[in-house]
């Protein structure tokens, strides 16, 4: 989990990613109604996953925002209240498995595609498109895989880079939402 500290009249307020799981009703309207209570609170959402569940009248979210313990706290009582929402928890702690997936597209020239192809390959990358002067490549793994995969391929010239949220599901028998 990364840290920031944001000072906040006169005071330092740690600000630091949480990943919240959701399980909500599959209602118009609901998406907007969640933002909202984010909005109000000055949070600021990085990533944003909706999925149906294995019932069709509801769905599962995952967000990743940015912003103070406290104030994710006084969110979480919010969602909660929500009608639509059955349940939201910060699973930041919890022993989850998470996943991301990556689009990057780099810029190869003809000499250097056997280099990037090899490269992708030994980070478990697989190739979903070849061009003329570029190779698109496919990373899946948690947020700090994904970062270091970016990185590696920042040399080449990272012509487009297109990641999802996270998605995450609980470890066992224990129900995510």
């Amino acid at each position: 989990m990364s840290t920031v500290t944001k000072e906040k009249t006169g005071t330092a307020e740690a600000m630091e990613k949480h990943t919240i799981s959701l399980h909500v009703a599959n209602k118009p309207g609901v998406l907007i109604r969640i933002a909202l209570v984010f909005a109000r609170r000055g949070y600021n959402i990085d990533s944003l996953v909706v999925s149906p569940s294995h019932d069709p009248d509801f769905s599962t979210m995952n967000i990743v925002a940015t912003g103070s313990r406290k104030t994710l706290d006084q969110i979480l009582k919010q969602l909660n209240k929500l009608i639509d929402v059955v349940h939201a928890t910060d699973r930041t702690n919890d022993d989850v498995i998470h996943r991301e997936l990556a689009l990057i597209k780099v810029h190869c020239e003809p000499d250097m595609r056997g280099e990037v192809l090899q490269l992708a390959k030994a980070l478990d990358c697989d190739t979903v498109d070849l061009g003329e002067r570029s190779v698109t490549i496919q990373a899946t793994g948690n947020s700090e895989k994904l970062d270091a995969v970016g990185r590696v391929f920042e040399r080449y010239g990272v012509l487009e880079l297109i990641r999802t949220g996270k998605v995450l599901v609980a470890r066992g028998e224990t129900i995510t939402s």
